[in-house]
């Protein structure tokens, strides 16, 4: 059986359409998100109860969620999982604390000081979904810059499960981050509360996380008037390159680990070499394919998301870079060879998070390399950054001039104001050099 739809060197006028994402969104998902919000921003925790009878099936008596709740998790989650979240947290702590940043100051002339201070964001809300899984790592990704930062307050919501309880494994990963505010609410009116705020849950500056399609219509509907955003990130994606060399059996891997997120996910695979062997290596990668597929669990995600994922076969390094760039993939799996891999990495300018070698399995920057996870996708990678330190600080500049260094900048300041017919702009200069009253 073949999974992936096969493509030999496709024509530019092509690639646009194959590179097209497997999307769903449609213009009832923009209204429902906004009749979502609108009962938030209006009812506050009314709306949000409700949400939670209709769309999570739980009737709460509280929203908020206490800190002997989040103290009894840690006795719920299991020594192994521990561990690997300690590790995980100590990978990713270590990454993000080399990314804060010190404040820059420049004389640029005698008097004339610059700088730029650091200042973490004072509140922020971080998003984790729940769905079909758990997604504790999530907490790591979100929470450890955060605490990096330096930021004062930190709000996380995710939705609550069947029982009207939060999966033990996310509150610990939260406790192990610091964070203590936690509540039940999920979904596009868990981004309604805070970014307007409610009864219990207090507004925020900034909002990060990803989500469905539409926790991503309400991140981008509300950054447009309310609240900061991180980046509009919707259903995850990969794109893998290798050669007829590569081992088929890792491509699957990597293919399927990324199919397995939900039926909207996608993955995508370019074959860089000559055209028999690379249809002879498609035809192993989808041997290897159903082998893996027969132990896997989350069959349905998995077939429906390949089913819209698509293989390309082409020549060059050049023709590699220009798909890649072309599609600005969320995570790029690059293995060539060391050399190839190199060359190719230079080409790349439009990637969330790059994964370089036969070993660098996306797993592992989904949750203990280090790197971060939250990433953008949908091609948004052709402007955004995924989540780092910096996510989570602004930079206010500073400056401080002398009478002396005004007097040495003041011809320009007057000649400028004057040209540009700012009468009050040229007093503020001549009042301080004693030319005007």
């Amino acid at each position: 059986m073949a999974f992936l739809q096969r493509y030999d060197n496709p024509p530019n006028e092509q690639l646009k359409t194959l590179l097209s994402r497997n999307l769903g969104k449609t213009q009832s998902v923009t209204k429902q998100v906004s009749a979502i919000l609108d009962a938030v921003k209006e009812e506050g925790d009314a709306a949000l109860f409700c949400y939670a009878s209709e769309f999570d099936g739980v009737n709460l008596s509280s929203l908020a969620v206490s800190l002997e709740e989040i103290q009894a998790a840690e006795e719920q989650v299991d020594g192994s999982l521990k561990q690997a979240l300690s590790q995980a947290y100590t990978h990713i702590h270590a990454f993000h604390a080399a990314q804060m940043p010190i404040g820059e100051q420049v004389e640029v002339a005698p008097g004339i000081s610059l700088s730029r201070k650091v200042v973490p964001l004072n509140r922020v809300g971080l998003y984790i979904p729940g769905g079909t899984a758990p997604l504790f790592s999530t907490v790591l990704m979100l929470a450890i810059p955060a605490l990096v930062a330096g930021c004062p307050e930190v709000v996380l919501c995710t939705p609550p499960g069947k029982q009207g309880t939060i999966h033990p494994a996310i509150l610990y990963a939260a406790k192990l981050c610091n964070v203590k505010e936690v509540y039940a609410v999920g979904g596009a009116q868990a981004i309604a509360a805070m970014a307007y705020g409610t009864q219990s849950i207090q507004a925020v500056d900034k909002i990060f996380g990803p989500g469905n399609q539409y926790v991503t219509e309400a991140k981008v509907q509300v950054s447009s008037t309310t609240c900061a955003i991180d980046m509009p990130a919707g259903p995850s994606e990969v794109m893998v390159v290798a050669s007829p060399f590569s081992n088929p059996s890792f491509v699957a891997s990597d293919l399927l680990s990324q199919a397995e997120h939900g039926r909207d996910s996608q993955a995508m695979l370019v074959v860089q070499g000559e055209k028999t062997e690379g249809k002879d290596f498609l035809d192993r990668v989808e041997e290897a394919i159903t082998n893996q597929l027969t132990s896997l669990e989350r069959t349905e995600f998995l077939t429906q998301s390949l089913a819209c994922s698509r293989a390309f076969i082409v020549p060059d390094l050049n023709s590699t870079a220009h798909i890649v760039n072309s599609y600005a993939p969320e995570h790029l799996i690059i293995d060539l060879g060391e050399t190839e891999d190199d060359a190719l990495l230079e080409r790349v300018v439009n990637a969330g998070s790059v994964f370089l070698g036969p070993y660098s399995c996306e797993s592992a920057g989904d949750y203990a390399s280090g790197t971060n996870h939250t990433l953008p996708t949908n091609g948004w990678a052709r402007s955004y950054s995924g989540v780092s330190t910096d996510s989570f600080i602004k930079k206010i500049t500073v400056q401080k001039l002398s009478k002396e260094g005004l007097t040495s900048l003041a011809p320009t300041l007057l000649c400028m104001a004057e040209q540009e017919q700012l009468g009050a702009h040229r007093g503020a200069v001549a009042v301080r050099l004693g030319e005007e009253k």
